[in-house]
């Protein structure tokens, strides 16, 4: 093999290389809240090599809630109580440990009050040792939050911490007498109008 071929090979290889591995924020959207409600956010990202820095690069969050990288640094996680009524737009930036950048926009709706009420019903664990349930909720189908204070009793449970204009995922776990807590449902979507 001529010496000249062999290196435009590996030129070729390292540039697919690379190609293939840019970072990409994937969540195309975020739920939308309610003033004084607890709110929870999960924007994610793949690709690229981490660690990840994230940033917000324009606008503004609302009024109590704050952003933070997860311990991985694969999504930037937004949590917090939103304190007053308003629409805020924002640009979240991603950069990758290999100076890669990804970007993506967001606005997020904060409601004075919960218009809506979503209303969830499963069948019983047919177990005897199950003493309550959990009902999770999720924006995305893979970032979980727990939404009841403690274990529910009865295969019932209604959610008015609900945002005008979002989706949201739901799936249930059951807790036995130890404590120990089955697989979630298979999620169940809700979109609230």
């Amino acid at each position: 093999m001529k010496p000249w071929l062999f290196l435009l090979l590996l030129a070729s290889f390292n540039v697919h290389c690379l190609a293939s591995s840019v970072i990409t924020i994937t969540t195309l959207w975020i739920p939308n809240g309610t003033v004084d409600t607890a709110y929870s956010a999960a924007i994610n990202a793949s690709n690229g090599c981490t660690p990840y820095k994230w940033t917000i690069a324009s606008g503004t969050l609302p009024t109590g809630i704050t952003a933070k990288a997860s311990s991985n640094t694969t999504s930037f996680n937004l949590t917090g109580t939103p304190t007053k009524k308003v629409t805020d737009s924002f640009v979240v930036k991603a950069t990758s440990c290999d100076g890669g950048v990804s970007q993506a926009s967001y606005k997020i709706v904060i409601q004075p009050t919960a218009n809506h009420v979503v209303n969830l019903d499963w069948n019983a664990s047919t177990s005897s040792d199950v003493v309550g349930y959990n009902v999770y909720r999720s924006p995305d189908a893979a970032t979980w939050k727990k939404i009841n204070v403690s274990l529910i009793g009865p295969t019932l449970y209604s959610d008015s911490t609900v945002a005008n204009s979002s989706t949201y995922y739901y799936a249930a776990t059951a807790v036995d007498v130890k404590g120990k807590e089955s697989a979630k449902t298979p999620p169940v979507k809700a979109i609230v109008p």
